[in-house]
């Protein structure tokens, strides 16, 4: 029986490449053992038949984020469990290969409000965990919140600017109906509890409320539970 070796290197002896272009196409997801995609180069293979998928490409695996769509009631410091390929949405348009390494190395960034499901962004980039960090306070984040309760017009439009939260101002926000028991609001940066005391302070009780919108990046359709990845020309 054959000693077993690393992948990589029956990588070598089957295709004739070296080393650092066998651990690309391994960690690429290109490399298959007895009819498998293996993404380990220390996978240990001795008998098994390897092969490269015929439309392998030699480029390095580039950092990805995901875009959750967190479930009610899920804790987002616990979201990062649910994530894996089981949980990949269908409809996602990136383009981009899932591979495992994909789920190593993911940043959460950009809190939800205390209580709120939707969208959670989770990075392996560190372009963009800079920019969600750093640049936060100027990005508009939409949520819509289940409500009950009416608002006058000067209510809705005390909701949207006048209301004082710990002691500061707070700045003007986009405020709608979206229909009879949700609203649509837009602001930058909501603080811990902002948005249930704004609610509270014009008699509305809040009953759920979930991210849809951080920047120009929006959840799309993607179904609660499941995430997407960030395509390459969608921006912050």
């Amino acid at each position: 029986m054959t000693e077993p070796v690393r992948l990589s290197k029956r990588l070598i002896e089957v295709i004739g490449c070296s080393r650092r272009e066998a651990e690309l196409y391994i960690e690429g997801g290109w490399v298959t053992v007895d009819g498998v995609v293996v993404e380990e180069p220390q996978f240990k293979v001795s008998e098994q038949r390897v092969e490269l998928l015929a439309d392998a490409v030699l480029t390095p695996t580039e950092p990805v984020t995901l875009l959750l769509h967190i479930p009610a009631g899920q804790y987002p410091d616990r979201a990062i469990e649910s994530i894996g390929a089981a949980s990949h949405w269908a409809d996602d348009a990136s383009g981009i290969r899932p591979l495992k390494s994909h789920f190593d190395r993911l940043v959460s960034c950009a809190p939800l409000q205390v209580g709120a499901d939707g969208l959670h962004v989770m990075t392996q980039d560190w372009r963009i965990e800079r920019k969600l960090k750093e640049d936060l306070n100027k990005l508009e984040q939409e949520y819509v919140v289940e409500v009950i309760g009416t608002l006058s017009a000067s209510q809705l439009k005390r909701l949207a600017h006048g209301l004082t939260f710990n002691g500061v101002a707070l700045p003007p926000c986009k405020v709608s109906w979206q229909n009879e028991t949700r609203l649509r609001l837009a602001l930058k940066n909501p603080l811990p509890g902002q948005i249930v005391f704004m609610c509270n302070s014009v008699d509305l009780k809040v009953l759920g409320m979930k991210r849809i919108r951080i920047g120009g990046v929006s959840m799309a359709k993607v179904a609660s539970g499941q995430w997407r990845y960030l395509a390459g020309k969608e921006r912050f």
